[in-house]
């Protein structure tokens, strides 16, 4: 029998905690304009779950939504304003993995990414490899 595996992780002020159950699905890094703009970063690191497999355990309950396209609403920490993911229609959550309590876990590592034109020429990203020496 195989052991379900239970993923956790929260905010910077640790308000927000979640246990994500099951296998991480479609771990992807993504450059669009909407995720840069949502998390300041150039590229982001994602990882989905069905929403029935996240369940939200900190004190502070379940993310502050902002309604960002017309199939998905970003979460956010209210107090600290920590970038937790994305809550799609489907129903899917999507967690960013810089939230996760282990975030290296092989399982975690990105093996595709999405608009990759809408990073700066400069911006290099690596999925699904060995990550570079130095």
């Amino acid at each position: 029998m195989t052991k379900v595996r239970t993923y956790t992780g929260g905010c910077l002020c640790g308000d927000l905690r979640f246990e994500a159950t099951g296998p991480a699905a479609k771990p992807h890094t993504c450059s669009c304009r909407m995720c840069q703009r949502h998390s300041g970063a150039l590229t982001t690191a994602w990882v989905e779950f069905p929403r029935e497999a996240v369940r939200w355990t900190g004190p502070g309950g379940a993310p502050s939504l902002y309604r960002s396209s017309d199939y998905s609403s970003r979460a956010f920490c209210p107090t600290c304003g920590s970038t937790l993911g994305a809550v799609d229609d489907a129903p899917v959550v999507a967690l960013v993995l810089g939230v996760f309590d282990k975030p290296g876990a092989k399982e975690l590592m990105p093996t595709s990414h999405s608009f990759r034109g809408a990073r700066p020429r400069w911006w290099h990203v690596e999925v699904g490899g060995s990550p570079p020496a130095g």
